[in-house]
């Protein structure tokens, strides 16, 4: 097979198995488990086969829809960074859904769940392969209903609901703005097909507002400021969906769109330059709110906002391939950490820390796999994290010192320090995690020390191997050299996208990201090692409080936007029952009101209607006699 008829196939085998599942009885766990795996690997062999064709870049694409003459195509358009993605999201998912068999056993709601698992998947992989905007919005739209069905899963819990609603209604504000973005783009040019979008002379003006309404999209769906309050939040959902959300669909999407749609971005200066401020503000938030966390899911929910401003940030500085490094090795090793903080809520039956601690003998495969997820989190050499954070921090120190890239010199200093500043906290916040959960006292009961069942236990092992080595993928000719390169065939960007390879610089400049590094896990054994009984988080002093909240960013926004659209409502509501409503059903109870008084009127006992017919009679016949005959 070609690669255009590969990519096709990739998003429509798990869609079509997907919606069988949709229809399966809730009981039909085994049919379930089985299509739901049956997709993801069936995708995991495609995505396979396609990186194995060797292609840099193809597309098909056939006339859809024709609107007026803007027409909209089906089609796919492969290249490097399409595969790549593709081999991601493939992997993690077959993980999640192998995982997911034994960690929703008791779950009776386990069959539809399966199958959004594998919409939401399909979803994601037409989003990475469409060769048209309008095609990529539906994936990209499906994805958000995916969100909100598998976020609130657990009906048990009373935040999964809200957590749904507020992911669902969040992103919608970014895609908003998406959808605008899209359709400016595609108007323009005359078509939605990416190639001809890319090809398109765009004046200035169009490119810096269409660049501007496409980061509400992204904003929204990766979880950068001011639209990230829904993923902390969205920790309600099914561990394994915290997973695939974080790692390989969702927030990762946003990204691979910039990726995907790059020349456009990198011709609006103005846009990267806000691109850059919103990647650090990103960066620097998701890392000190990580500090001061309880929920171990939340603090690598608020990892995930921190490292997809840094992969933001390489984009902001011009370097994408940066950034999809970055996006791949995240994919890796954020799904063994959410897999793995499973593993132990699983056994513990808690979120909390502060009721963990010395699981390590008791759950040796899980800490093994946490410590080595953590560690390439942190960027711990030779891990595959420790790799492509370097590659960022080398993009954003070349365009801060020599002014490379079209954003402006300060983006890249922004980018560079606020780097510098995350890999020390990052090393921080991942030391306390694993020094609180897997050392010291045990505070969980003895009968939750202990791996996760097989089904859970093979996916962790699998994970644990790309997210330990596949930073060294930037040393070898195959990955770095045909893969690589995020191509565009009729519209090149202008600016050079080096190999992997060569962000990495063996030298000085490694220096200073491990001195921060050792910094940073140093200060967090300390404070362990001098009262272990205690969260190092008291560290944090008067600012631990502001550092859980967030800065209370999720209240301001609620006090700004929800509470006045909600007083909005209220009275747009009252104006409608009483005026609109209210005049509408006045009308009827008028009409019956005359009725009731017409009736009552000429309600009379028997004799008196009697009495009241016959002098009525008597009246007639006088006035016919002398209206008629003229004299008595």
């Amino acid at each position: 097979m070609n690669a255009p008829t590969l990519g096709a196939l990739l998003p429509a085998v798990p869609f079509v198995l997907a919606l069988v599942g949709l229809l399966l009885p809730l009981r039909s766990r085994a049919v379930a488990a089985g299509l739901g795996i049956g997709g993801a690997a069936a995708a995991l062999v495609l995505a396979v086969a396609l990186a194995a064709t060797g292609e840099r870049t193809a597309e098909w694409s056939t006339e859809w829809i024709d609107l007026g003459g803007l027409v909209v195509s089906a089609g796919v358009r492969i290249d490097g960074a399409a595969t790549l993605v593709a081999l991601a999201v493939a992997t993690v998912a077959l993980a999640v859904q192998v995982y997911s068999v034994a960690y929703l056993a008791d779950d009776d709601r386990y069959a539809p769940y399966a199958a959004q698992v594998g919409l939401f998947t399909a979803a994601m992989l037409l989003v990475v392969v469409s060769g048209d905007l309008v095609l990529l919005l539906v994936g990209w739209e499906v994805m958000g209903l995916c969100s909100y069905l598998l976020i609130g899963h657990d009906r048990r819990l009373p935040e999964a609901p809200a957590a749904a609603m507020k992911a669902f209604l969040v992103t919608r504000v970014g895609d908003v703005g998406f959808l605008l973005g899209i359709a400016l783009l595609g108007v323009t040019a005359g078509s939605f097909r990416i190639a001809d979008v890319l090809a398109y002379d765009f004046s200035a003006g169009t490119l810096t507002v269409a660049g501007l309404l496409l980061l509400a999209g992204v904003a929204g769906k990766s979880a950068q400021f001011p639209l990230h309050t829904w993923l902390p939040d969205a920790m309600a959902g099914p561990t394994p969906i915290s997973a695939l959300i974080h790692a390989a669909t969702m927030v990762a999407a946003g990204i691979y769109v910039v990726i995907r749609l790059y020349p456009i971005f990198e011709a609006a200066p103005a846009v990267l330059a806000v691109l850059g401020v919103m990647a650090v503000i990103t960066l620097l938030l998701g890392a000190v709110a990580a500090t001061a966390q309880d929920d171990i899911k939340r603090v690598l929910a608020w990892s995930t906002v921190s490292q997809i401003g840094y992969m933001a940030g390489a984009l902001a500085v011009g370097s994408p391939p940066a950034a999809l490094f970055h996006l791949l090795t995240h994919a890796a090793f954020k799904a063994l950490l959410f897999l793995a903080a499973g593993a132990v809520i699983h056994a513990v039956g808690t979120n909390l820390m502060s009721v963990m601690g010395g699981l390590r003998r008791g759950m040796p495969v899980t800490f093994w796999c946490m410590a080595i997820g953590l560690a390439a989190l942190a960027g711990l050499p030779p891990l595959a994290g420790f790799w492509s954070k370097d590659g960022i921090l080398a993009a954003a120190q070349e365009s801060a010192l020599h002014h490379a890239g079209v954003a402006p010199p300060w983006v890249g200093w922004l980018v560079w320090l606020a780097g510098l500043f995350g890999v020390a906290v990052t090393a921080w916040y991942a030391t306390r995690l694993l020094l609180r959960t897997f050392f010291g006292t045990s505070r969980a009961p003895a009968s939750g020390r202990h791996d996760p069942p097989a089904l859970m236990r093979w996916p962790l092992l699998v994970l644990a191997v790309p997210s330990a080595l596949l930073g060294l993928a930037v040393f070898t000719d195959f990955v770095a050299g045909r893969l690589l390169r995020p191509a565009t065939l009729e519209r090149p960007s202008s600016l050079p996208l080096p190999l992997w390879r060569d962000l990495v610089h063996v030298g000085p400049e490694m220096l200073l990201p491990l001195v921060l590094l050792a910094a940073g896990v140093g200060w967090a054994v300390w404070l362990w090692r001098r009262d272990p009984s205690a969260d190092p988080a008291v560290a944090l002093g008067p600012l631990r409080p502001a550092f859980a909240r967030a800065f209370w960013l999720d209240e301001v926004q609620h006090a700004a936007v929800v509470r006045p659209v909600r007083a909005l409502a209220a009275v747009v509501r009252g104006a409608d029952e009483r005026a609109v409503d209210g005049a509408v059903e006045a009308t009827g109870r008028g009409a019956t009101a005359a009725g009731g008084g017409l009736a009552r009127w000429h309600a009379a006992a028997l004799p008196r209607a009697a009495t009241a017919v016959l002098a009525g009679a008597v009246l007639i016949g006088l006035a016919v006699a002398v209206f008629a005959g003229g004299t008595w």
